[in-house]
């Protein structure tokens, strides 16, 4: 996806330093840096509270205007704005959670390494995945089939399937998004 004509002048009116561009450029990307923060966090099998989550949010909006925007002058605008943000963010989030050294809970109880959270997360949305299952198809379906329904790590999918580690999550997350594209689509 490039970049739209909104992020475009958004991006543009920030780096002028134009009036208000910067609130609006976080209420823009505020949902998506706290999403990148609690996916980070729930990856690593860590639980965050508020202030950890507002905090690491912080940050990643530090970095952003570190420099003079730094980060928003060496984007080239060859992917769309949350593409970037969304790498951006993780990085910063990674480098915090671990220079923070937050606890990580003990899960050695779990099937195939998932923290309580995602094993309850996985279960309740059996029926979700089920249905999401019908709508998708081939790699896609192969890839929720496994994590949602069968418990397997990212590592383990990825194994699996033969497929890069880090193609995992984004995939798990466009199958969510077209579920709760399809959930909105039939309660209209």
């Amino acid at each position: 996806m490039v970049l739209s004509e909104i992020d475009r002048t958004l991006l543009q009116r920030c780096l002028a330093r134009k009036p208000r561009s910067w609130e609006e450029f976080v209420d823009r990307f505020l949902g998506l840096v706290i999403h990148v923060v609690n996916h980070t966090a729930q990856s690593r099998g860590i639980r965050l509270s508020s202030e950890d989550r507002e905090d690491l949010a912080a940050e990643v909006f530090l970095a952003i205007i570190d420099s003079d925007y730094a980060i928003l002058r060496a984007f080239r605008g060859e992917s769309s704005l949350a593409t970037y943000l969304t790498v951006i963010a993780r990085r910063v989030v990674v480098r915090e959670l671990v220079k923070r050294k937050l606890p990580v809970p003990v899960t050695s109880e779990e099937p195939s390494g998932a923290n309580g959270s995602e094993a309850e997360e996985r279960i309740g949305n059996r029926e979700e995945v089920e249905t999401l299952l019908v709508q998708l198809g081939g790699t896609e379906a192969q890839i929720v089939r496994l994590y949602h329904l069968e418990g397997h790590s990212y590592q383990e999918v990825s194994d699996q399937l033969g497929l890069p580690l880090n193609s995992i999550g984004p995939t798990l997350s466009r199958a969510r998004a077209k579920l709760r594209a399809a959930g909105a689509n039939a309660g209209s």
